[in-house]
């Protein structure tokens, strides 16, 4: 996000960080004890903490993304703050959860942010607006996620995903598996090369729509009842209609979030 405010950078990455840990703090255990787990992992609160991120870029000779940030965390009656997501809570019916959802995406970047980028015209992060709705099965817990972008790719995506939670002592590990998919004025717009872009060695790609997958294990440990630290592990596949564009040289790309939070 070279090409944002400073300030708003902060704020959007670092709440980014906290996406691992706020997921897992909104899941719940699957056990004899999962009722009352629930209602108290959907009390209003706030956290703070630090946090690093580290994600290898599809780019070709883009390197690998770091950030070190702090983290906000907040979950109320009817907002709910996860990551780059705001949502506004719309209620529940029986096992399913609804919201209006926000996200800032930070998928932009600027001619020589990497070699094969010299010459392209500047693609820029944005906000992306939808809904979500949430199954907390008995199991698992399964979200489903249409997001619509605000201006500038005029793009679309709808994820499926899935996490379960096992809690052993202090630690708790949340294997999740995620399926997005993404409409070609979406991929063309992030992917593409418009012939006014092609040269020698970066021919004209028209983007077409692709589906990734994305998998990985969060791992939170309990210092105290209010501290704790979290390890996120993941990975992303990308689909052909990413993979096929002369930018990218990569079809999976590693991830890695750690950090630190306080909750209130």
């Amino acid at each position: 996000m070279r090409h944002t405010p400073v300030v708003l950078r902060a704020i959007v990455l670092g709440v980014t960080f906290g996406a691992a840990c706020a997921a897992s703090a909104q899941t719940a255990t699957p056990d004899a004890s999962g009722g009352n787990e629930v209602a108290r992992q959907q009390e209003p609160g706030w956290g703070i903490g630090l946090g690093a991120g580290f994600q290898r870029s599809p780019y070709r000779g883009y390197g690998t993304k770091t950030s070190a940030l702090p983290i906000l965390l907040y979950n109320g009656a009817y907002f709910r703050v996860a990551g780059p997501a705001v949502d506004f809570k719309l209620g529940s019916v029986g096992q399913f959860d609804f919201t209006l959802r926000a996200r800032y995406a930070d998928e932009g970047y600027k001619s020589g942010d990497a070699p094969v980028l010299n010459g392209m015209d500047e693609r820029k992060d944005g906000f992306r607006l939808g809904g979500t709705a949430t199954w907390r099965a008995p199991f698992a817990k399964f979200t489903l996620e249409w997001l619509k972008a605000a201006g500038n790719s005029n793009g679309q995506t709808v994820k499926l995903g899935a996490e379960r939670g096992f809690t052993t002592g202090r630690v708790r590990l949340t294997p999740h598996l995620g399926v997005t998919w993404m409409n070609s004025e979406y991929v063309n717009y992030y992917y593409g090369v418009k012939s006014s872009e092609a040269s020698s060695t970066r021919a004209a790609y028209n983007g077409k729509s692709s589906a990734n997958v994305d998998a990985g294990v969060r791992a939170d440990y309990s210092l105290t009842t209010a501290q704790s630290v979290f390890l996120d592990l993941g990975v992303t596949h990308y689909g052909s209609g990413i993979t096929d564009s002369p930018l990218v040289d990569r079809s999976t790309s590693p991830s890695l979030r750690l950090g630190y939070v306080y909750k209130f």
